[in-house]
C-alpha cells in the first residue's frame, strides 16, 4: 500500500490516541511521509514548512483509524443459512466482498482481522489492497474455517451433495484436523478460523452450550498452524469451549460468551484477546422476529447476550483484553453497521468510552499483530487516522454516521470521507 510522500497537519480538534488517556483538547496530528512524527498539543507543533498540507478537524475528533476485529468480507445481506455459500456463485461473492471492504474503509475502519471467508477470497482481497487496486481496510486474513462434522457450520445435508468446502473444511479427527491446517497454509491465511462450540442460532442440534470439535482436534490445528507461523481463534461460547481452546494455546477467542472463574483466570494467565460481538445479539433479538427467526432461538440469543455481556465486563475489569467487531452482514446486522457495536458496548454494556475506543483501536491492531505500525496515535506509527466532525468520547454514537467523518487517512493518504487527497498523495 502506498503512503504519501507530502506532509500533513491535522489541527483544530482534540486528540484521542488510542491509548484510553484523557484527549487531548487543542490538539494536533503532524504527518511525514507516511508516518506520525509528531502528536500533542497544537501550540506545541513544530515550525510547518511551506506546502504542508492543513486538514481541518472542525472542533472534533482526531483519532486511529478502527480495526474491525470480526470481519466476514463474504456475508452479504444473510436471512438463511443457504446465503452462506450457495445463494451466489463466487464471481458474484468476490465482487460483494470487494464492496464491503470500501464500505468499511468508508466507515472509518483502516484495518480488519477476517473471521472467515467463503473459498480464500479474502486472501485474495488483502493482497488487492495492500496492491491499491481496490479500496479497503489492512486486511489478515482467515479464508476457509474448521468445523467438527456435524457441527454449527456442517449444514448442507448430504442429500445435496454438494459439501461444504468452499465455506468450511470438515474434520472427524485430529489427524483430519492436521489435514486442514495445511490446506489452508497452501491458501495462504494468516488466522486459522475453528468452530469449538455451537450457537443459539443452531438451538435443537448444536446451540450455545455444545461441542463441535474436541480438545485432541483442537490441540492438533494449534500445533500445526503454529508450526507455519499461523495463529488460531475459535467461536467458543460453551465454557468447556473456551476452556479448551485456552488449554490447548489458542491465540484469540471470538465471542468467550459463559466464562466461570476458572476459565477467566486461565484467558488472563495466557492474555489471549477476546472479541465478544455482541451487537449481533441484540439485533437478532430487536429484528429476527421479522425475518421468522424461531422463538427458541431468540431466547437462546437473549442467554447468550446477557452472558455475553457480564463475560465482557468481567475481563476488561480484571485487566484483560477485548477487541471490537463482529458478524456484520446478515440481514438485520448489515456492514456499514460496524461502529454500532462500540455504541453498544458504552449503552448496554456499560464499558466507557474511552475504553471502548482502545478496544476498537489499540487492541485491535494487537490482534492483527501489528501493534507497531498503527492502532495508536504515536511519533513513528504510520498515520492511519480518522478525523470526525464531533466528540466521539461524550457520544461515540457519532461514528455511526459517515457524514461526520472528514478524513480517513491510510499512510497519511485520505481514501474517504468529506476531503479526498490531493493528487500529490498519491505521488
Amino acid at each position: 500500500m502506498k503512503i504519501a510522500t507530502h506532509k500533513t497537519v491535522i489541527k483544530n480538534g482534540q486528540v484521542v490516541d488510542g491509548t484510553g488517556a484523557p484527549p487531548i483538547a487543542d490538539g494536533a496530528v503532524l504527518i511525514e511521509g507516511g508516518r506520525i512524527t509528531f502528536v500533542g498539543k497544537q501550540s506545541d507543533l513544530p515550525p510547518l514548512t511551506e506546502g504542508t498540507e492543513q486538514i481541518d478537524a472542525c472542533g472534533g475528533t482526531i483519532m486511529p483509524g478502527l480495526v474491525e476485529a470480526h470481519f466476514h468480507p463474504t456475508y452479504f445481506n444473510v436471512a438463511k443459512l443457504e446465503d452462506l455459500d450457495i445463494k451466489y456463485p463466487v464471481e458474484y461473492v468476490t465482487i460483494l466482498a470487494s464492496c464491503n471492504a470500501k464500505l468499511a474503509l468508508e466507515c472509518g475502519y483502516t484495518a480488519a482481522r477476517s473471521g472467515g471467508s467463503l473459498f480464500n477470497i479474502d486472501v485474495w482481497m488483502k493482497k488487492a489492497i495492500e496492491n491499491d487496486l481496490i479500496p479497503g481496510p489492512r486486511m489478515a486474513a482467515s479464508g476457509r474455517e474448521i468445523c467438527g462434522a456435524g457441527g454449527l457450520m456442517d449444514w448442507n445435508p448430504d442429500f445435496r451433495k454438494i459439501g461444504m468446502e468452499g465455506l468450511i473444511l470438515l474434520i472427524n479427527g485430529a489427524d483430519e484436523a492436521r489435514s486442514a491446517v495445511r490446506k489452508l497454509v497452501k491458501d495462504g491465511v494468516e488466522w486459522v478460523k475453528t468452530y469449538p462450540t455451537g450457537d443459539a442460532a443452531d438451538a435443537n442440534a448444536n446451540d450455545h452450550h455444545t461441542l463441535c470439535m474436541t480438545y485432541d482436534e483442537m490441540h492438533a490445528v494449534v500445533q500445526t498452524a503454529h508450526n507455519h507461523n499461523l495463529k488460531v481463534t475459535g467461536h467458543c461460547r460453551a465454557t468447556a469451549g473456551i476452556k479448551n481452546a485456552l488449554l490447548a494455546n489458542y491465540d484469540a477467542i471470538e465471542h468467550g460468551t459463559f466464562m466461570d472463574d476458572e476459565t477467566l483466570d486461565l484467558l488472563l494467565e495466557r492474555d489471549v484477546p477476546v472479541v465478544p460481538a455482541l451487537y449481533f445479539e441484540q439485533a437478532s433479538i430487536e429484528f429476527g422476529p421479522e425475518y421468522g427467526m424461531p422463538q427458541d432461538v431468540i431466547d437462546g440469543h437473549q442467554e447468550t447476550l446477557d452472558g455475553g455481556a457480564e463475560s465482557a465486563r468481567r475481563i476488561l475489569e480484571a485487566g484483560g483484553r477485548l477487541g471490537m467487531g463482529g458478524d456484520y452482514g446478515f440481514a438485520w446486522n448489515p456492514h456499514g453497521d460496524y461502529a454500532k457495536e462500540l455504541e453498544f458496548f458504552v449503552k448496554f454494556v456499560g464499558l466507557k468510552p474511552l475504553d471502548v475506543l482502545k478496544c476498537a483501536t489499540q487492541t485491535g491492531a494487537e490482534i492483527l499483530g501489528r501493534e507497531d505500525e498503527f492502532g495508536t496515535l504515536a511519533t513513528g506509527k504510520l498515520a492511519d487516522v480518522l478525523v470526525v466532525d464531533g466528540d466521539v468520547v461524550a457520544d461515540i454514537s457519532i461514528l455511526q454516521d459517515r457524514k461526520r467523518i472528514i478524513a480517513v487517512m491510510q499512510g497519511g493518504i485520505t481514501k474517504a470521507g468529506r476531503i479526498m487527497a490531493p493528487a500529490h498523495a498519491n505521488s
